[in-house]
């Protein structure tokens, strides 16, 4: 007997089919964004999206961009710096708050910035803005800001902050800022039970270290913090950080300096430093992060989702005992910068580019 579609469906069985079994189509819903670093979800269905060079604006769910919001600080627009990653704050709908980071400029050089604002009810500018925390030192680099932001179920901020590659060997010291996450409170101060309040020799926002650049970050569905950096050339890396653990970078990495040799010590793995949950050789050149957590893609919830700029690809990572079991990818075509899902439930990208888009995931 030939089975067809017709008789699965009379026999009530349609779920039975692969949903899956066509690729994933992406939609554009914007395009004209100057390299877009990420996107925010208003609650009326809008974006706030992020431009490098230093513009945030909303974007209709009809894909309209906004004017340029005002009340934006001045920003480092040069190599990787720029106006970099967005959030709301998870009290947004009473007080319009959300956070976003930068590059910095003081003294004779530049650094990641956190700051707070108000988004004005008209949505056309930036009240109130306040710079809560800035990554020290300020050095004289336009590389590896890291710069995603992360609000934890507590209300505390975790902040990624890259190492500014000329200083890599920051990493392993606590006197700085440099290859760290951060933990600090809303308004800036430190929350109590950080690993190194109290320690002499190191700063008290400090939750981890030894990272190189983090440009992924979100919660897990069970409130866990994961992120993802940039090895040199191979050893992406998903850390799951933990507070006052060591990653690693620079004395141990799965990755090699830029046209071969080792990095520090040409080890894979030592006493005292972490291992990666998962890395990447070659290289993707990881960026956003998220996981799915509606049932809008068949077969696909819990799955976490990574940007790669270098293959032009979203990353679909099936996860198995906490552990990584397969990747499947999706070709976008563009150097994905950022993944969100939206409150929808479906899943947002945008696109690093001159003539950058706001995408979406349709199954």
């Amino acid at each position: 007997m030939k089975i067809t579609d017709a008789f699965l469906m009379a026999c009530g069985l349609v779920a039975a089919l692969p949903a899956l079994a066509q690729a994933p189509r992406v939609q554009t819903v914007a395009t004209g964004l100057e390299h877009p670093w990420a996107v925010a979800m208003l609650p009326d269905g809008r974006f706030l999206v992020t431009e490098r060079p230093g513009r945030m604006r909303v974007v209709g769910a009809d894909g309209r961009l906004g004017p340029p919001l005002g009340g934006v600080p001045e920003v480092v627009a040069r190599g990787q710096g720029g106006l970099l990653d967005v959030v709301l704050d998870s009290g947004f709908a009473g007080n319009r708050q959300v956070y976003f980071c930068y590059s910095e400029a003081g003294g004779s050089g530049n650094s990641t910035a956190l700051a707070r604002a108000r988004l004005a009810a008209d949505a056309s500018r930036l009240e109130d803005v306040r710079v809560i925390f800035s990554q020290k030192p300020k050095v004289a680099s336009t590389f590896h800001f890291g710069c995603r932001i992360v609000e934890a179920r507590d209300g505390t901020l975790f902040l990624t902050l890259g190492e500014r590659n000329s200083r890599r060997d920051d990493s392993q010291t606590l006197d700085n800022h440099h290859g760290k996450v951060v933990r600090i409170n809303k308004d800036g101060s430190v929350p109590r039970d950080n690993p190194f309040v109290g320690r002499a020799g190191a700063l008290p926002e400090t939750f981890s270290y030894g990272h190189r650049n983090v440009q992924g970050a979100t919660l897990s569905p069970d409130g866990v913090l994961w992120t993802h950096e940039h090895g040199p050339q191979g050893g992406d890396e998903i850390n799951l950080p933990q507070p006052g653990r060591n990653y690693g970078w620079p004395v141990v990495t799965y990755g090699e300096n830029y046209g071969g040799g080792k990095v520090g010590e040409g080890l894979t793995a030592k006493a005292g430093m972490e291992q990666p949950l998962h890395y990447w050789v070659p290289s993707i050149a990881p960026s956003g992060m998220a996981f799915l957590t509606s049932d809008r893609y068949a077969g696909w919830k819990g799955s976490l989702f990574v940007g790669s700029l270098k293959f032009r690809y979203l990353a679909r990572l099936e996860l198995a005992g906490g552990k990584v079991a397969r990747e499947h990818r999706i070709d976008v075509g563009d150097r994905v910068r950022d993944v969100r899902q939206g409150p929808d439930g479906w899943l947002y990208l945008v696109t690093d580019e001159s003539d950058g888009k706001l995408l979406r995931l349709a199954p």
